[in-house]
């Protein structure tokens, strides 16, 4: 009904319609309906009878279509938040449920299985990099630039509904803190080499922490390293630093390999100087003491004949020099053709002989030996027999 109706107000005069007129109006119009559905044809029935039970079929159809529209149904990877006047009542599993219709309840249904994704340092593309979220300073005072995309699922329905307005900005809120955290406590050669994977759990488990402190009804289930380098800026110059330290790298392994090669060898040297150091030690320790008890034996020696042994220690001392020293005998009192004789010429010369002969004089040993022992015999009996 708009305001310029002649039945608002009165005819034109200010103020609210009558709603017992109106009322009457509505029942007119209703009981008129039904007339025409029965045939129209005879008298109207009387007017009261007719208009209530009217009413009361038309309320019991609109009250079974409204308690028809509480029936909802659930499915496997969902579940259904059932809100009494704004307020939460339960959680409803998979399957057909029912509430109570509108206005009094009202279902949200939530998916629980779906995986969401919230990306970090840069959206739908690694190149598109939003500098704000991965510029990151490193615990050694070096910035890098990191994306990464954090992977979660809903585990609470009435958490993620009613906790936090929106869910998804602060997953990403708490992505960036993770990381960063996790970030500025690492070096940058971890962040970028060796420790990409636990960076990646580190940053993980410290968001999961953080977002069930704030009842978030979310469960982070992977954080991805999608990039991680240094700023575009400062590009070459990382590039000559990471060839340094693995030139660096290159030689401390070469110098460890050397040293690996010397000092085993070095060491086997030593122990060997350290084995014949020992051994000389003894040999000269056993010499000495084979010394001392030689010379006490001749010591005793000398106290019983001491001119015998002192002319046997000469002629072993001189037997002992002469026989390595070049020997000659020079005519110094007689003169004759023979000057001087050289006795070691003589001798190397002989040497060749004599063993000849001894070789000889072995073979004819057994022929005889009993003329030889018979003539020694005769010898020591004329040396007897003579004054």
């Amino acid at each position: 009904m708009g305001l310029n109706d002649p039945q608002w107000g009165g005819g034109g005069k200010s103020g609210p319609p009558d709603l017992d007129e109106l009322w009457r109006n509505f029942n007119r119009k209703l009981e008129s309906l039904f007339v025409r559905r029965n045939g129209g044809g005879g008298a109207p029935p009387s007017g009261p009878k007719m208009s209530a039970g009217s009413l009361w079929v038309f309320v019991a159809i609109a009250v079974l279509v409204w308690l028809a529209s509480g029936f909802y149904i659930v499915d496997a990877s969902q579940r259904g938040v059932v809100l009494r006047f704004g307020k939460y009542v339960e959680t409803t599993q998979p399957g057909p449920r029912w509430h109570l219709p509108y206005p009094i309840e009202s279902p949200e249904i939530v998916d629980v299985s779906t995986v969401r994704t919230v990306e970090i340092g840069y959206r739908n593309n690694v190149k598109s990099k939003i500098p704000q979220e991965s510029l990151m300073l490193t615990d050694d005072e070096n910035i890098i630039d990191i994306q990464f995309a954090v992977q979660y699922i809903i585990k609470d329905p009435e958490e993620y509904l009613f906790q936090n307005r929106a869910p998804e900005d602060a997953v990403r809120q708490v992505a960036e803190t993770a990381i960063r955290q996790v970030v500025g406590k690492s070096r940058m050669n971890f962040v970028l080499y060796e420790g990409r994977e636990q960076v990646a759990d580190q940053a993980a488990a410290l968001m999961q922490k953080i977002l069930d402190r704030y009842k978030t009804g979310i469960t982070v289930s992977k954080v991805t390293m999608q990039n991680a380098q240094p700023p575009e800026q400062v590009q070459a110059a990382f590039d000559d630093a990471v060839k340094a330290n693995q030139d660096r790298e290159r030689l401390k392994n070469e110098g460890q390999a050397y040293a690996n090669d010397v000092v085993p060898r070095a060491s086997g040297d030593a122990a060997r100087l350290t084995q014949e150091a020992q051994g000389y030690k003894q040999r000269v320790m056993a010499n000495a003491e084979g010394d001392a008890s030689r010379f006490q034996q001749i010591l005793t020696e000398y106290d019983k004949a001491p001119r015998v042994t002192r002319d046997r220690m000469y002629i072993d001392t001189m037997q002992q020099v002469l026989s390595n020293t070049n020997k000659i005998l020079v005519d110094q009192k007689k003169g004759g053709n023979l000057l001087y004789l050289p006795l070691d010429k003589l001798i190397q010369a002989v040497e060749p002989a004599a063993a000849q002969s001894q070789d000889d004089a072995a073979a004819k040993a057994p022929a005889s030996g009993g003329e030889d022992r018979s003539r020694d015999a005769f010898r020591n009996r004329d040396r007897e027999d003579r004054p």
